[in-house]
């Protein structure tokens, strides 16, 4: 009996490390080839609720620090994200927005009503100019959606024209006379925004040829097609068997829109932002990953009638939708921002970055005040969300070559559902060092994880940066210290081309290394 007893204790020592070992990330440094495009880490900005107006753009007027009405503070909190491309006017609003309305003298510039988000007035004192002057604040390259339900072709080229011709014609005196006398450099128009639905309830069939329509018109460097309902697969095999006949398609299209909302519980009731339980935080992280799949079928249609590549999967709207904050206008979209939200950004943004072969461009909606902000602003104030520390993170992956992964990990369930506890992405820089970006989902058990690294012979050095919170519904709140943000993270352990790792719950984690 006691040398069985001592063979026990023998057994289970000895086998405590693979017990222990129960997570897996596996990168293969090896088999790396493709870029992911800077363009993934895009940001959306529509006039919806406080977005522009009383976000982005307060006026020359306030006393709140700007220029030319652009908000400072907002702008200065941006940059250290490295926004490279943000999405403007819509959305919904691009399909009424008539652009001539929105140049000249401001006090001229008539007064609308915003019938698709809270029957507000629309005075037009942020349009085109205002508009490419933020880009040039930021530093980021513009994406316009045109407005092809209630505008025409010709109000769509001529945009094209005042905003980007150097040649002389009576709109691009327009544009001089307006004060710009060199034209912007806008590579990306949309040729209109859910189509399907508010950018006039098309089928497939009938948008792929008002595309073509316009597109054939329109001047543009890279035109981007709206695509269907997120799980509308025929109406992607519709446009791309379509365009496929097009003599040089790839001249009329260069990608197609993606939008894809993650709701914890259902449309009619979302649930609120801040006030939830673990099955809502759940169900968040399930749909999210949900995405992923239908990516996937998406892209499986593409690759068929587009071998090559050529047109892009183009992921303009996502992020999370919820219940708007009480006492709030309901058509104004505002919600506060938790440590879920970091999660559902940290997952979007891996599956974005691991499918980045096909996916080109993301943008997430939206980037002030409204649904998965990166600021909020309360008068004066103004606080990063949790999703901005998750971007600022996440900023390093940009056009660096995506390293592909596996995961083998515990699963975490609630109820009868369960979900992979782990998600991943990771990179090479032009300069060799590697970067991975390693979410737990599961709120309440830390991981003990391996990072090996196939291809690689020894580690130099590694950093670690970590985004997490004391509960999963922490988030940052005006006139109050940061309850989420990120700080230097040291709970791993080097072997050779392998990192051991402890992943505290609800947490995302980035590592910096350096190898042979």
């Amino acid at each position: 009996m006691k040398h069985f007893l001592k063979l026990i204790f023998f057994l289970l020592f000895s086998l405590q490390p693979i017990l222990a070992q129960q997570n897996i990330i596996t990168l293969h440094l090896d088999k790396s080839k493709d870029t992911i495009s800077k363009h993934i880490y895009g940001h959306f900005a529509e006039h919806l609720g406080r977005g522009i107006y009383d976000g982005f753009y307060v006026g020359k007027d306030s006393e709140i620090p700007n220029i030319n009405g652009i908000r400072t503070d907002i702008v200065e909190a941006l940059k250290e994200l490295d926004i490279p491309v943000l999405r403007w006017p819509g959305g919904c609003f691009a399909e009424q927005y008539q652009w001539k309305d929105g140049i000249g003298p401001v006090d001229q510039r008539p007064l609308v009503v915003n019938t698709f988000w809270g029957g507000v007035t629309e005075d037009n004192s942020f349009g085109t100019h205002e508009f490419l002057e933020l880009c040039e604040l930021l530093d980021t390259e513009p994406y316009i959606a045109v407005n092809i339900a209630s505008g025409t072709v010709k109000d769509a080229y001529q945009w094209i024209e005042y905003v980007t011709s150097n040649t002389d014609s009576e709109i691009t005196r327009l544009r001089k006379k307006n004060g710009r006398e060199q034209p912007w450099d806008v590579k990306f128009w949309g040729i209109g925004n859910e189509n399907w639905g508010c950018g006039g309830s098309m089928d497939a069939d009938y948008y792929t040829d008002v595309f073509k329509r316009f597109s054939t018109y329109c001047n543009a460097e890279y035109k981007i097609a709206s695509g269907g309902v997120f799980d509308d697969l025929e109406w992607t095999r519709t446009f791309m068997s379509e365009i496929k006949e097009v003599p040089n398609f790839i001249d009329i299209a260069h990608g197609m829109s993606y939008h894809y909302y993650t709701i914890a519980n259902n449309w009619e009731v979302k649930g609120s932002s801040t006030d939830f339980e673990e099955s809502e935080w759940f169900s968040s992280m399930y749909n999210t990953l949900k995405m992923e799949a239908n990516l996937k079928d998406h892209i499986a249609i593409m690759d068929e009638y587009d071998p090559d590549n050529n047109i892009a999967l183009i992921a303009d709207e996502w992020g999370t939708w919820y219940d708007v904050e009480p006492g709030t206008n309901p058509g104004f979209l505002y919600q506060q921002n938790t440590m879920r939200d970091a999660l559902v950004a940290a997952i979007g943004l891996n599956i974005f970055n691991n499918n980045s072969r096909r996916i080109k461009m993301a943008n997430i909606a939206q980037t002030v005040n409204v649904l998965q902000a990166m600021i909020l602003t309360k008068g004066s104030q103004m606080v990063k969300t949790p999703t901005f520390y998750v971007f600022k993170m996440y900023k390093i992956h940009q056009d660096a070559i995506q390293i592909p992964s596996e995961i083998s990990s515990m699963n975490y369930s609630v109820k009868e559902d369960e979900i992979p506890s782990l998600s991943v992405s990771a990179s090479r820089d032009k300069n060799g060092v590697i970067h991975i970006t390693v979410a737990n989902l599961n709120p309440k058990d830390d991981l003990e994880t391996m990072i090996d690294i196939k291809g690689l012979l020894d580690i130099k050095g590694l950093e670690g940066e970590i985004l997490t919170a004391k509960t999963m519904n922490a988030y940052n709140d005006f006139g109050k210290a940061e309850k989420v943000q990120a700080s230097e993270f040291k709970n791993y352990e080097i072997k050779e081309a392998a990192i051991n790792i402890n992943i505290p719950s609800k947490s995302v984690v980035l590592l910096t290394l350096n190898g042979n």
